[in-house]
């Protein structure tokens, strides 16, 4: 810290580019290191990225508390939040022009996600953070510098990477609440289901922008109907009970307003792990639900949609169909069989975002334009097929066609944020008003084709630079490409879309060659993070960053199918 004092006082009010001297490696004092791994150039641009390195000795967490993935990820979550809140009791604040005075860490929402924020293992606790150097104009502010880099960043570590020094009962429940996830997430395919909703869950959120839980006296705690009830006996919390989705096809009902989409939306991020007091810790999904819905207007490439559409006029072809603006039904469909070919086995849909001709054609219409007339065979007639065949699930919002009734292997009805179990009366039902619409699609629901993206598809250049960024959670850069995935719902978090364009990088350079289909692709690239970490896909070589969190194998092909440069054999 000598050494940086003494560079400071020297570069103080010079140019700004002189804050470059202090890039390199510092001591706070035995085994507590801070290294300044990238010097901002302007006060206007990108923070500097540092890091602070404890010895696993002087930081003193037990190693109980990160002996697997799970209890890993969720300790490394718990101290990253530590590590913001620190921020917030220690630091300043704004001290000049532009980002001076900045000091920022990667800040998780209510989901635990696998982040490069902070590291632990057996030999060191890490965390990568972000400091804008302070400056008047552009001249070095080297005594603030000081203060912020030898007196605030100091108390954050101590404060957020000492386990003396955290609430050391909350970091071992939300521990053991993220291993009680992860463990009832991996029973639920020997239990026959594809989804868990846990009594006692809030499952309305606070507002339509806001994910935490709604609070107050109208909110109505998730109570399973006792027909769908299951136990499961989990490794810390003992036994707990809930309302199991079971395979199959199930549906949603209700009238409006009666908490139908809130299910729905539990059920999808249930994927993802929840922090204690989320409401949603015991929403459990299968960690390959994908949520499906139309897309007006999206591009697709050569994707096989005849499963659900052919005979288009003028003879286009929907075995290796394209489109630069597909409609509503054609993206769905499109949607579904990108899903298929990444191994999707529960497909989760609304009918308030799904297009009412994919959904569903009713005797009526039937009768008026006949089959040969019509090139799209609706969901409903390729439901059981997909799960029959191909052992697909399916989970189904639906208000306003009781013909679903008669593909449905369970139905529940919410009524006032209740659920029940009303397949019986559903049955019952469809037995009584037997005039049924014909059949439509064939006997088998078709093939899977898997397509092999052409290197031709990724140019990261933007004139004589590369361009690969996140611009917020649902857009990014790729060179002159823009990707737009605003309607990817289960993506959850801005650092998961900046991993997402670092991994299409990533995967350009090291595995698309036009020979390997996309699936083999990402899932060699999964495997690099799975062996090496997430850091391989730094974009700056052996540099880690601090703002990337792991995204799933199908948000990550949503991405790359939504490339309007993407060619694919």
């Amino acid at each position: 810290m000598d050494d940086l004092r003494r560079i400071l006082h020297r570069i103080d009010g010079r140019g700004y580019k002189a804050y470059k001297d202090i890039a390199g490696t510092y001591s706070y004092g035995p085994g507590i290191k801070l290294e300044i791994m990238y010097v901002q150039g302007d006060p206007f641009a990108s923070p500097s990225r540092l890091r602070a390195i404890v010895d696993s000795d002087r930081a003193g967490f037990p190693a109980e508390l990160f002996s697997n993935r799970s209890r890993r990820v969720a300790l490394e979550d718990f101290l990253v939040r530590e590590f913001g809140k620190a921020i917030t009791r220690f630091v300043r604040g704004s001290r000049g022009t532009g980002k001076s005075g900045l000091i920022a860490v990667d800040r998780p929402g209510q989901e635990i996600l696998e982040r490069t924020a902070v590291v632990v293992d057996s030999e060191r606790v890490e965390a990568r953070f972000f400091v804008g150097l302070p400056a008047r104009g552009r001249t070095v502010l080297g005594q603030q510098a000081e203060v912020m880099l030898t007196q605030e960043i100091p108390r954050v570590i101590r404060a957020a990477l000492f386990f003396e020094s955290i609430d050391q009962d909350a970091a071992r429940t939300q521990v053991e609440l993220a291993e009680d996830q992860d463990y009832l997430r991996a029973q639920l395919k020997d239990m026959g289901l594809v989804a868990f909703v846990g009594d006692g869950a809030i499952l309305p959120r606070e507002s339509g922008i806001s994910d935490l839980p709604m609070r107050g006296e109208r909110v109505v705690p998730f109570r399973s109907p006792d027909s769908l009830r299951v136990s499961v006996d989990l490794p810390n919390r003992g036994t707990i009970t809930g309302m199991g989705v079971p395979r199959g096809v199930t549906l949603i009902v209700g009238g409006g307003y009666h908490g139908k989409s809130t299910l729905l939306r539990a059920i999808e991020r249930g994927i993802y792990n929840h922090i204690l007091g989320d409401g949603r810790e015991f929403v459990i999904s299968s960690p390959a639900a994908v949520k499906i819905r139309a897309e007006d207007g999206r591009r697709v490439e050569k994707v096989n949609i005849s499963p659900f559409i052919n005979n288009l006029p003028q003879g286009q072809d929907t075995v290796s169909f394209s489109s630069e603006g597909a409609s509503g039904s054609t993206s769905q469909a499109a949607n579904i069989m990108e899903a298929l070919e990444m191994g999707v086995d529960l497909l989760l849909l609304d009918e308030d975002t799904s297009a009412t001709n994919f959904m569903i054609r009713d005797i009526r219409m039937q009768k008026l334009v006949a089959k040969d007339k019509e090139p799209i065979t609706p969901f409903i007639d390729k439901v059981r097929q997909l799960y029959e065949e191909m052992g697909v699930s399916t989970t189904i919002v639906v208000g306003g066609s009781g013909d679903y009734f008669d593909v449905a292997d369970t139905v529940i009805m919410m009524d006032e944020y209740c659920p029940r179990d009303v397949t019986a009366d559903a049955r019952r039902i469809a037995a009584e008003h037997q005039e049924k619409r014909f059949k439509e699609g064939g006997d088998h629901f078709g093939d899977v084709k898997h397509r092999r993206p052409l290197t031709t598809s990724f140019n990261p250049q933007k004139g004589r630079k590369n361009k690969v960024a996140a611009r917020g959670l649902d857009s990014i850069q790729f060179g002159r490409t823009e990707i737009e995935l605003q309607y990817v719902e289960q993506l959850v978090d801005v650092s998961q879309t900046r991993a997402i364009a670092d991994i299409i990088y990533y995967g350009l350079r090291n595995y698309f060659d036009g020979r390997r289909t996309l699936n083999q692709v990402l899932e060699a690239i999964l495997r690099d993070i799975e062996k090496k970490g997430l850091d391989v896909i730094s974009p700056f070589g052996r540099e880690p960053v601090g703002d990337h969190a792991l995204p799933r194998k199908f948000e990550i092909a949503a991405a790359i199918n939504r490339m309007r440069t993407l060619k694919v054999r």
